[in-house]
């Protein structure tokens, strides 16, 4: 029987950590899409974005995901596992409708569901607030994000739709530095700040 203290590759893997993977997926996927939503890109570009929501927005954050739950983290498997989940549902809703086997009318269908992630953003808002301060701004503009694009879709209102392109384009930035900073302060530490999570009731 081996020694139990004897090094372990497979705990060794577990030691990285997937988060930045799962946030870099997540955050250049959403500039693009955001850069389309804020009028910065023509409505072509979705083209360009379905693709991009297959391999990195969706499968990257899956992928993150699923090595958050190996790593007993419920936060990170919960919200890399979710929008990879939305990601996914972007592009096939995209490519059924160009298949002409889905309609993506009445637009208030696709308003509300934005609506309803824009829900599950708040509640993964509030852990956020308990992480660090770049967590809090990603959760927080993102939640603005789809609650505003939700109204825009359901009012066909592009200034509304504008405005929640420029709120993405900000979710896709806090998350992009705080993949960013993890990488670089797993190199060396405490070298990029992500400012203190909020302490509820002393703790």
């Amino acid at each position: 029987m081996s020694d139990v203290n004897e090094e372990n590759p497979f705990n060794k893997a577990l030691a990285a950590d997937p988060a930045p993977l799962g946030l870099a997926g997540f955050a250049f996927t959403t500039f693009l899409l955001s850069f389309v939503n804020a009028g910065l890109i023509g409505s072509g570009g979705v083209n360009v974005v379905v693709p991009l929501a297959v391999a990195y927005g969706g499968i990257a954050q899956l992928i993150a995901g699923s090595w958050e739950m190996r790593r007993g983290n419920t936060f990170g498997f919960t919200a890399f596992t979710s929008y990879g989940a939305f990601w996914e549902f972007y592009a096939l809703l995209n490519i059924l409708a160009d298949l002409h086997v889905v309609t993506v009318l009445p637009a208030s269908a696709i308003g509300w569901s934005l609506i309803l992630w824009g829900i599950f953003t708040l509640y993964m808002w509030i852990g956020a607030m308990m992480l660090n301060v770049s967590l809090n701004l990603t959760f927080l503009t993102l939640w603005l994000a789809f609650v505003t694009l939700g109204i825009g879709a359901i009012y066909s209102s592009s200034t509304w739709t504008h405005a929640g392109g420029y709120l993405g384009i900000l979710a896709a930035f806090f998350a992009a530095y705080t993949s960013f900073a993890i990488i670089i302060n797993s190199i060396r530490p405490k070298t990029i700040p992500v400012g203190p999570g909020i302490k509820f009731m002393g703790r």
